[in-house]
This record gives structure tokens, C-alpha cells and sequence, in this order.
């Protein structure tokens, strides 16, 4: 399983551009999101607040404000299994 975590904030056309992407990208994959409210929490607000969107893939950053542009299925893969041997 792809675990998730979008960090956001209300109303971000960005991140819910981002979410979507990432979703028809791991379509068929077995994945789980965390969405975050950087705004709840100061020490994530002040690390990523003018950062958002930022993605972590089993818990290692991933992107922030844009997915790169090599992003695809099988690279969005590749950085989970990366991250789980890590």
C-alpha cells in the first residue's frame, strides 16, 4: 500500500490539482491519503506554509507546490518502494 500525506490548506486549487493527478495516476494501485492542514500546526506552517502543495510518499518527501515532471505511475511506484527500503 502507497501511503499518502498532501500537505494543504483550505481552498488550494493547487493541492486539489495535485490530488487529483496523483489519484488518476495510482488508479488500480492500492493507496491511502492523510490530508494535512498546514495551518493547524505552527511548526508545519512555518516548514512548508508557502511551500503547498507538498507530497510525501511513505512518509519521504516527494514535491512541493508541482509533481515533477517526470512524474508517472510507475515513478510515483518507484518512490514508494524506494522509500519503504529506506
Amino acid at each position: 500500500m502507497i501511503r499518502l500525506k498532501l500537505l494543504t490548506r483550505p481552498d488550494c486549487p493547487l493541492c486539489e490539482e495535485m490530488r487529483r493527478e496523483v489519484e488518476a495516476m495510482l488508479a488500480g494501485e492500492p493507496h491511502a491519503w492523510e490530508i494535512v492542514n498546514v495551518d493547524e500546526d505552527e511548526d508545519l506552517a512555518r516548514r512548508y506554509g508557502e511551500s503547498v502543495p507538498v507530497l510525501f510518499i511513505n512518509d519521504r518527501l516527494f514535491a512541493k507546490v508541482r509533481l515533477p515532471r517526470l512524474a508517472s505511475p510507475r515513478f510515483l511506484r518507484f518512490a514508494a518502494s524506494a522509500a519503504e527500503e529506506a
